[in-house]
C-alpha cells in the first residue's frame, strides 16, 4: 500500500531544470540560432525565386567557415583568459607570402614548417608584450599588427610564390559534399575544445579569464597561461594562412585584411557566447557564431544586399547577441 505513495524517482525531477540550463547555454543557442537563420534564408531566398540549400552554396558555405573557423577557435583561447589579438589578419597575410615563397623555392612540409614557425614567435612576441610589459592586449596586438603591415608592405607590392599543386587540393577537394579543409577545421577545433575543457592547462585559461588574482593565489602561473594562449591562437591562425595559401595558389598581401578576420573573428567568438572580459565560453560556441556569420554572407550575396545594409544587419545580430547574453548573466547573478 505504502508503495503507490512513493514519489517519482529524482532523476526524474532533476532533469527538467537540467535540460532548462542546457537550452539557456550560449552554445545551444547559438547552434538553435545558426539553424533558424538557415531556414529562414531557405524562405526568403526560394520567395525570390531562388535555391538556397544546393550542393554547391552548401559547399561554399563551409569553405568560408574553414578560415574564419580556424581563427576564432584560437581567438576564443586568447578571449577565454580576459586578452584578445588584433594581429590575426597581417599575420594571416604574412603566412600566405611566405607559404607560397618557400614552396616555390622548398618543399610543402618545409613551407608549413616556416608558416607555424613565424606564427608561434609572433603569438609569443604578442604574449610577453602583455604580460611582460604589462600592455593591454589590445595596444599590443595592435601595435604587432602594424610592424607586420610595414613589413608586408615594404616587402611585396602584389601576389608572390606558388603553391604546389598537391598542396592546393587542401583548398578544393572534396569528400562527399564536405570540403577536405573542413576536416582541418573540425581536428583543430576538438584538439582546443579538449585542451580548454579536459587539461588543466584549459582550467587555468578559466581561471585566469575570470579573476587573475585570484586565479595566482591558488598558485596558477597566470603570465604563461596568457602566454600559451597567445601562441596556440597564432598558430591556428598559421593554419588559416596555410589553407587560403591553397585556396589562392599564392601568397596575398591582403588575404587576411580584406575578409577582416581579425574583427570577424572576435565577432564570432562572442556571437557563441564567450565573455569578452573571459573565464566564459567556449569553441562549440564559437564554431555556431562562425555558421551564423557564414549562413548570413550567403544569404545576403543569393539576394544582392547592398554592402551597408549587410554591415548594419551583422552589427544589430551581433549586438542583440551580446544584450541577451548580458541580461541572462545579470539574471544569474541577482
Amino acid at each position: 500500500m505504502t508503495g503507490t505513495a512513493v514519489a517519482p524517482p529524482p532523476t526524474v525531477r532533476a532533469s527538467a531544470p537540467h535540460r532548462r540550463g542546457r537550452l539557456t547555454d550560449p552554445a545551444v543557442g547559438i547552434w538553435l540560432a545558426a539553424a533558424a537563420v538557415t531556414a529562414l534564408g531557405w524562405i526568403v531566398v526560394a520567395a525570390r525565386g531562388g535555391d538556397f540549400l544546393t550542393l554547391a552554396n552548401v559547399v561554399g558555405i563551409l569553405q568560408n567557415c574553414v578560415a574564419l573557423g580556424l581563427v576564432a577557435v584560437g581567438q576564443t583561447a586568447v578571449i577565454l583568459t580576459g586578452s584578445l589579438d588584433l594581429s590575426v589578419a597581417y599575420l594571416i597575410s604574412l603566412g600566405t607570402l611566405v607559404a607560397a615563397t618557400t614552396m616555390e623555392d622548398g618543399g610543402v612540409v618545409t613551407a608549413v614548417l616556416a608558416v607555424l614557425a613565424l606564427s608561434a614567435a609572433v603569438g609569443l612576441a604578442n604574449g610577453l608584450i602583455v604580460t611582460g610589459l604589462k600592455v593591454n592586449a589590445f595596444i599590443a596586438t595592435l601595435g604587432t599588427a602594424f610592424i607586420l603591415r610595414g613589413w608586408i608592405e615594404d616587402n611585396y607590392t602584389g601576389p608572390a610564390g606558388k603553391v604546389t599543386v598537391s598542396f592546393q587540393h587542401l583548398g578544393y577537394d572534396r569528400i562527399g559534399p564536405f570540403p577536405v579543409s573542413l576536416f582541418l577545421l573540425l581536428a583543430v577545433a576538438a584538439a582546443l575544445w579538449l585542451i580548454t575543457r579536459r587539461t588543466r592547462f584549459g582550467h587555468h585559461l578559466y581561471a585566469t579569464g575570470g579573476d587573475e588574482h585570484a586565479a595566482r593565489l591558488s598558485g596558477v602561473r597566470t603570465r604563461r597561461t596568457v602566454i600559451a594562449a597567445h601562441v596556440l591562437c597564432s598558430l591556428c591562425v598559421g593554419a588559416a594562412a596555410l589553407f587560403l595559401a591553397a585556396r589562392l595558389g599564392s601568397g596575398a598581401p591582403w588575404a587576411g585584411t580584406e575578409a577582416r578576420y581579425d574583427l570577424e573573428s572576435i565577432a564570432a567568438v562572442v556571437l557563441g557566447g564567450t565573455a569578452l572580459a573571459g573565464g566564459r565560453g567556449g569553441v562549440v560556441g564559437t564554431l555556431g557564431g562562425v555558421l551564423v556569420l557564414a549562413v548570413l554572407d550567403s544569404v545576403f550575396n543569393q539576394l544582392g544586399v547592398d554592402p551597408f545594409f549587410k554591415n548594419v544587419v551583422r552589427g544589430v545580430v551581433i549586438i542583440a547577441a551580446v544584450a541577451l547574453y548580458a541580461r541572462r548573466g545579470s539574471r544569474r547573478t541577482a
